[in-house]
């Protein structure tokens, strides 16, 4: 009798792949970042000088040694340009500093913070006893000192640009002949000009100092009005200043982004999407923008 055959039953397995390795998601990593600096560089073609500054110099100056661009202070946003979007926390930052100062709290009823459409408002008001500075006088006073350091030690670090304003009451001046309201509120704004430019503003960053004697009272129904002698510091928005100055260069921080109009010309539109091969368009000089060459680069070589 024969003897019964073997039979051998081979299975073949495939190996599972998909969902049940991990490369796929390597992969859309890589797809995630690339979209993300897309994002980043349209983003920056149609944004203001200003912001675009500020960006580069993040870039160029991570740790924040530089005074003008990046942050002074590594994790520190209290140099951000200053918009109508977050003026609320410069007026908060500027209060509280204000109010930490123990031997001015009794003036903290005349320091007057306020936002207005010009930018943020900064008010010293005097009193009948005087505030700020000696009375008929434009010398400043130990509190007009204090006050003011601790203002331009803060405003020194945004970009934004300042306006200083001295204003009188209605009350003649009885100093010399030939000194009028016009001189002392001029000379008052200019000697809070100098002292916060010695103690932080930047020397470019004051935009105007006026005098405006009494034509501009507080309280109009009261021109006699003590408080109606101030000086007022006004933190301008960033729309509110000098193309030139908001375009302004710094060594090493230098942004050429291609604006929309110098896209138009390139017969792009700004709806139009980017082809993945063509990088940003180069600017009317013929440099390209270096920070968003380099997010294209890393777009380009995921």
């Amino acid at each position: 009798m024969s003897k019964p055959k073997t039979i051998v039953v081979v299975k073949k397995t495939r190996a599972h792949a998909g969902h049940h390795g991990g490369a796929w998601k390597v992969a859309y990593a890589d797809f995630v970042t690339a979209m993300m600096s897309l994002f980043i560089v349209l983003w920056l073609m149609n944004t203001s000088p200003s912001v675009r500054k500020a960006v580069a110099g993040y870039f160029n100056d991570p740790l924040g040694r530089s005074t003008l661009t990046g942050t002074d202070r590594a994790g520190s946003a209290d140099n951000l340009p200053i918009t109508k979007d977050n003026i609320k926390d410069l007026k908060a930052r500027l209060e509280q500093k204000v109010h930490a100062l123990n031997n001015l709290k009794s003036l903290s009823n005349q320091i007057e913070i306020t936002v207005t459409p010009e930018g943020l408002r900064i008010e010293l008001l005097e009193t009948k006893d005087g505030s700020f500075f000696e009375t008929g006088s434009a010398v400043l006073n130990t509190n007009g000192r204090e006050i003011l350091t601790v203002l331009a030690r803060e405003l020194g670090k945004v970009p934004n640009r300042i306006m200083i304003e001295g204003h009188t009451d209605a009350r003649p001046y009885s100093g010399h002949a030939g000194y009028s309201n016009w001189d002392l509120s001029t000379d008052r704004a200019n000697a809070a000009r100098r002292l916060m430019q010695a103690e932080g503003l930047r020397p470019n960053q004051v935009s105007q100092v006026r005098g405006y004697a009494d034509q501009m009272l507080r309280v109009p129904s009261n021109p006699y009005d003590p408080s109606n002698r101030r000086i007022t510091l006004i933190v301008q928005y960033l729309d509110a200043m000098p193309k030139e100055e908001a375009a302004g260069t710094s060594s090493g921080a230098q942004i050429a982004v291609q604006t929309k109009a110098a896209s138009q010309e390139a017969g792009v539109t700004a709806h139009a999407k980017p082809s993945p091969s063509t990088p940003p368009a180069a600017s009317k000089t013929g440099r390209s923008d270096g920070l968003a060459m380099r997010l294209w680069d890393k777009l380009r070589h995921r």
